[in-house]
């Protein structure tokens, strides 16, 4: 029963390595990005902003955020921006097409007449 150990398992080593890095990784995407985590719909034919607009994002549990910032409420949270500013909506592509229509139709009836979806390309 005296046997020498000839090596070390180094398995166990690897799994808490993997783990890790996986951590890593995971936290450093999300701090490069710097955005609230929104699953965006496709779409085929997407045109560029020219200016640098507003955004409101809708994320999939309906929580509303404008430039990032959560708010409670959007008519307070757009009322110091003037109505030329082009707002754009980054709504959840897990959402129904009525959260964003009512969303987009409250930003309209507060006088933005520029308000567009933000997709991502094909």
């Amino acid at each position: 029963m005296d046997e020498d150990i000839d090596g070390i398992n180094v398995v166990p080593l690897v799994d808490v390595m993997l783990v890790l890095l996986t951590i890593v990784l995971t936290t450093a995407t999300f701090i490069v990005t710097g955005r609230i985590p929104v699953d965006l719909a496709e779409a085929r034919h997407a045109g560029s902003a020219l200016e640098r607009p507003v955004v409101v994002t809708l994320t999939l549990h309906k929580a509303i955020y404008v430039n990032e910032r959560p708010v409670n409420d959007l008519a307070a949270a757009l009322a110091p921006v003037g109505r030329a500013t082009p707002i754009v909506v980054r709504a959840d592509g897990g959402l129904e097409l009525r959260a964003f229509v009512e969303l987009a139709d409250r930003i309209k009836g507060m006088g933005f007449d520029q308000v567009a979806l933000e997709v991502r390309r094909l």
